[in-house]
């Protein structure tokens, strides 16, 4: 008897949905059903210990794995490594808010997987596995509302502002060079928390383009400074230390007016020049 899950793309179910209407188990990242030869794989964007990103129609997906060097032979990274050969389907649901898990669709294998450093769950830098996927062909690009990626955003960055300098450092370092991307309403950059955050304790609370204090300070009583892409993302620009600078609200809106050479090379020096300073 074929599978029917019934789902379309951008299709939203709950997670006892997900168990019964896939027949997995009820947690993990990684689901196998031997009873429907299938893999769920679930990118939760809650949980900031994996990276998980498109790269335009690419998702690269955190194998599993939660300490120390993942294994590709361990457990599930081993069935979605061989999927292609094995025939296994697999699916792909993405989480931003609880309980609300959104279909992707069916995906496969799309090249080679790879090794990239990561911060485990002690914060202690390893390796992790991780699988570029593609949708199969014939099915709808997947939509993410503009409020799922601001909610993922907001949860990150109250996660990331509790941990030591030492960590976001360490989590920024290892950061991927080029941020994933969605298609909502317009191309949304998903920015790093760990290199965000990074940026604004670097500049302890003064502007790095006009050398002046926060003008203000926000709602906890902390110097209000925003984060700076010194080459834009949309121009090609890293999501690196290297490339992101925190200023006071009307430098940033001047870089975004004007983003005029001499400046854009002061914050360059100052920028790198830190970095230099702590490798």
């Amino acid at each position: 008897m074929v599978f029917s899950h019934k789902l379309e793309t951008s299709d939203v179910i709950t997670h006892r949905e997900l168990i019964d209407r896939f027949s997995v188990s009820a947690s993990g990242g990684m689901r196998r059903s031997t009873k429907n030869d299938l893999l769920v794989l679930i990118s939760d964007h809650t949980n900031p210990l994996y990276d998980d990103r498109w790269v335009g129609d690419v998702f690269h997906y955190t194998g599993m794995g939660q300490k120390g060097d993942q294994s590709i032979d361990f457990a599930q990274n081993k069935t979605l490594n061989f999927s292609n050969e094995t025939g296994v389907t697999v699916y792909l649901f993405e989480v931003f808010m609880p309980n609300h898990y959104i279909f992707q669709g069916e995906v496969f294998l799309y090249n080679e997987p790879f090794q990239e450093p990561q911060p485990d769950v002690e914060g202690v830098r390893r390796l992790a596995w991780i699988f570029p996927l593609k949708l199969k062909p014939g099915q709808k690009e997947p939509v993410v509302r503009e409020s799922d990626l601001l909610y993922k955003a907001s949860v990150q960055d109250k996660a990331v502002y509790k941990l030591s300098d030492d960590l976001v450092m360490e989590r920024a370092r290892y950061a991927p060079e080029k941020p994933g991307s969605r298609n909502v309403v317009s191309k949304v950059y998903e920015r790093n928390a760990y290199v965000a955050e990074l940026a604004k304790r670097r500049a302890e609370g003064v502007c790095q383009l006009c050398d002046q204090p926060a003008p203000f300070t926000d709602r906890k009583g902390n110097p209000y400074l925003e984060n700076h892409h010194i080459i834009w993302l949309s121009q090609g620009g890293e999501d690196t230390p290297e490339n992101t600078v925190a200023l006071c609200a009307n430098c940033h809106r001047k870089m975004h007016a004007l983003n005029l050479n001499e400046d854009v090379q002061k914050l360059l020096q100052i920028s790198r020049g830190f970095i230099r300073i702590n490798n």
